[in-house]
């Protein structure tokens, strides 16, 4: 990923910071709902009930229309490479994006696929494994999200492409060796995709045990600092409970003194 270069003094936003004083809450920059990256994941969203539309128009086997289908999953496809890294290049990362992204992902490739089984082209066991994976490495991101975040890995982008080739293949009506063709690719991608799983599954358990065994550690570490801060001020109080008595016998030994010089 290439950032984009650092604003002057401050952070990636537009508010800067008072000459003398601190950067509050209120001066930390926040990026807007209506960004590219929000946008181009908005139109992937709207572009899933009008490429079922285009895929079962007239039955599901005009290939015009079939083609209008393909142009749309593949406009889809191509903002999903290009909004999650405008996100993170140009700092506009929101809450929403983190929602809005892995659905619209999810629904685009989850539409084709059961449109796909649905009209015969497709096998269901393939639409099952695919669908399978995806809506469980999305619960295990969210199941590991408190101890860490599992990242994208160069197999998952792998995975993403052969799947979203043999899907757009799929789509379009193909005969003869291309036909053949995508087959291949869709067991290609198939095969990514359950290797994929199991090595998020991995780095998921990986991951959680790490962040038990360092939350583990810091409540050990945090135990440890407050019994040294109790017997720290049980040690305060005893010397703190011997002073009056020895402040007491030294001012009655200094009168004791003082009187007997009287005399």
């Amino acid at each position: 990923m290439t950032g984009a270069p650092a604003p002057a003094a401050g952070g990636s936003g537009s508010t800067p910071v008072p000459r003398g004083g601190t950067l509050g809450a209120a001066g930390v920059s926040q990026a807007g709902l209506w960004n590219i990256a929000n946008i181009l994941t908005m139109v992937r969203l709207l572009l899933v009930p009008g490429f079922v539309m285009l895929l079962l128009h007239d039955g599901g086997y005009d290939p015009v229309w079939r083609s209008f289908a393909w142009a749309s999953f593949a406009v889809a496809m191509i903002t999903d490479l290009f909004d999650g890294h405008l996100a993170r290049a140009y700092d506009l990362v929101t809450d929403f994006g983190k929602i809005a992204d892995p659905i619209a992902d999810k629904a685009i490739m989850g539409a084709a696929l059961l449109c796909l089984s649905s009209l015969g082209d497709l096998p269901w066991w393939i639409t099952g494994v695919i669908l399978f994976r995806e809506l469980g490495i999305t619960l295990m991101r969210f199941w590991v999200i408190r101890h860490a975040v599992i990242p994208a890995s160069r197999g998952g982008k792998v995975k993403t492409l052969a799947q979203g080739t043999a899907v757009g293949m799929y789509v379009l009506v193909l005969t003869g060796p291309l036909a053949t063709l995508r087959f291949w690719v869709m067991m290609a991608a198939v095969v990514l995709t359950v290797v994929t799983g199991f090595d998020y599954v991995r780095q998921a358990v990986v991951l959680r045990r790490k962040g038990l065994a360092d939350r583990a550690a810091a409540m050990a570490a945090v135990a440890a600092a407050a019994d040294a801060v109790r017997v720290g001020a049980d040690r305060e109080q005893r010397v703190a409970a011997r002073r009056p008595e020895g402040g007491i016998e030294e001012r009655v030994a200094g009168a004791t003194g003082a009187a007997e010089a009287e005399r």
